[in-house]
């Protein structure tokens, strides 16, 4: 008996049973036709109030700020204020020698009541017919210079004493005991605290929207998580050249003395606000060139929508054109999408708290 027809019917019925595919074997199974199925993430647009804001990076300065010098030269002897010490108007920061001047002191006050004494000598022989008039305004004359040399001698020994001009934060002092000074040696600084002001410099296109007294929030790069606040109080007139930007400044109430002259900052300056703006998380946004675009779910499937972005915020986006309030927008499994592909999706909440679905 031949075995080849044997053969043959066993080779057709191993095509038989291994020639069909399984129904999962392309990606994912279930879709229409055996079309792949793809996962992905969606959340509802949503409204919320955003806030059009100039964004600007600058620095905190002190509202008042001074190098001292002495009015007169001496040596050093006497450091009255430490270093970081808070001062009020008029404290003794420090001494420099007043010896020599005590002495000149005590010689003009001598001079001084010798030129009163024949002052009055004078007057009484012009009474008795003793002396000319001429004598009298010399007389006169001697006692007035020797009363302003001696003021003159006071004021500068009041000077040996370094003051406060204003109430502030002794800095960094630059002088030891014994350096013998004049007034050009710088002695140490000075600086308020409370309030402070910053300094931005924002570009000349927004020379529109800049008003005294707009509200600036800001954030300094030194103590993360802390917003501060401040109010401008001044804009400058005049465009600095180069990079035409305008600077501004605010001032601030740092009551806990928190923000230090010379910290970083980034300052946000409002100039509008809409309070039902459509939002939509940051995850969705798919930037091309050219345009931007936000796939959005209908029913099983994906379209995608050029849209016109607007006003950012920490993870989410303002989306002024292209979206509608409830629309379901994909925020995760984007990089395999394409234009109609089946998908299944899941509903997760991504919205900042207080914000609104309608």
């Amino acid at each position: 008996m031949s075995r080849r027809p044997l053969i043959g019917c066993a080779l057709l019925l191993l095509v038989a049973c291994g020639g069909a595919e399984p129904k999962d074997a392309k990606g994912g199974g279930g879709g229409r036709g055996g079309a792949q199925v793809l996962p992905v993430e969606v959340s509802a647009a949503f409204t919320d109030t955003v806030i059009d804001a100039i964004i600007a990076t600058g620095q905190v300065e002190a509202m008042q700020r001074i190098e001292l010098r002495p009015d007169i030269e001496g040596r050093v002897v006497d450091i009255l204020a430490r270093e970081g010490a808070t001062v009020g108007v008029g404290t003794p920061l420090l001494k420099i020698d007043d010896a020599e001047l005590k002495a000149q002191v005590a010689r003009a006050t001598a001079d001084r009541d010798l030129a009163k004494q024949a002052l009055e000598r004078t007057r009484l022989l012009l009474a008795e017919k003793a002396a000319a008039p001429a004598d009298l305004e010399r007389a006169e004359a001697s006692s007035r210079a020797a009363t302003a040399s001696l003021d003159l001698l006071a004021l500068r020994l009041e000077r040996t004493v370094v003051r406060a001009p204003f109430a502030g934060v002794v800095g960094q002092r630059l002088v030891s005991m014994g350096d013998f000074v004049n007034s050009q040696s710088r002695l140490l600084t000075l600086q308020t605290v409370s309030p402070a002001r910053i300094n931005f410099a924002v570009p000349e296109r927004y020379a529109a929207e800049l008003k005294m007294g707009q509200e600036v929030t800001f954030q300094v790069a030194s103590l993360p998580g802390k917003t501060f606040t401040a109010r401008v109080d001044f804009v400058d007139p005049v465009v600095t050249l180069p990079g035409r930007t305008i600077t501004v400044k605010a001032i601030t109430a740092n009551s806990g003395g928190t923000l230090q002259p010379g910290m970083f900052l980034e300052a946000r300056l409002a100039t509008a606000m809409r309070a039902n703006a459509v939002v939509v998380p940051e995850e969705s946004i798919v930037p091309t060139a050219g345009a931007t675009y936000i796939w959005v779910q209908q029913d099983s499937t994906v379209t995608r929508r050029e849209v016109e972005l607007g006003v950012r915020s920490p993870g989410f986006v303002e989306i002024r054109r292209g979206i509608e309030v409830g629309d379901r927008v994909v925020v995760g499994g984007l990089e395999r999408l394409v234009e109609g592909v089946t998908v299944k999706a899941t509903t997760v909440e991504r919205r900042p708290k207080g914000a609104r679905e309608g």
